[in-house]
């Protein structure tokens, strides 16, 4: 009998557990997102739609000289104010075409800030923390590090991005074809 009864409270307890971690989503990341959309949907009323608009116009730009705004500027500065997962929501300011690209930057931009900027990803602060846990140990500086760990995103989430929008154009010009 006690078997059974054991058998039973473990049987309850994956769904305690789960009721746990819903009730922690619920009391945690739920809220914090829909306050967040809140207040950028404000700003972007009190800045107006239309000036925000024109800033992706004007970074859709055709010409290398605006490559760095669309997968550099951009993306940094959405993941720096809107964190891990609201900064996709700024490609929507982006033409069609440059969407793929941009969101390819800001998605590879949400780790190389944690060692300086920790709230642009928290849940995965934890892989950032046992990085410099290493380095620690090792007796090495983790500020370098974290130094060029973001360095070295802003090189990368360019170069993502350029070869993300001529992938993007490519494959677009072959559906095209196909479909004519």
């Amino acid at each position: 009998m006690d078997v059974l009864v054991s058998w039973a409270e473990a049987f309850i307890g994956v769904f305690k557990q789960g009721a746990d971690v819903f009730t922690g989503l619920l009391t945690g990341i739920v809220p914090l997102l829909l306050v967040l959309l809140t207040g950028v949907n404000a700003l972007i009323a009190l800045i107006g739609p239309q000036r925000v608009n024109k800033f992706g116009e004007w970074a859709a730009r055709e010409g290398v000289i605006y490559y760095p705004i669309r997968y550099l500027v951009w993306p940094v500065l959405s993941v720096f104010f809107l964190t891990n997962p609201m900064a996709y929501t700024n490609g929507q300011f982006l033409p069609e075409k440059y969407k793929p690209a941009f969101y390819d930057s800001a998605v590879s931009f949400v780790h190389p800030p944690l060692g300086i900027f920790p709230h642009v990803n928290p849940g995965e602060l934890f892989v950032w923390l046992g990085i410099a846990t290493g380095i620690e140990t090792l007796g090495l500086n983790v500020t370098d590090l974290a130094v060029r760990y973001l360095l070295t995103g802003f090189v990368v989430i360019l170069i993502r991005g350029i070869v993300t929008e001529r992938i993007t154009a490519f494959l677009w010009k072959r559906s095209e074809a196909t479909a004519a």
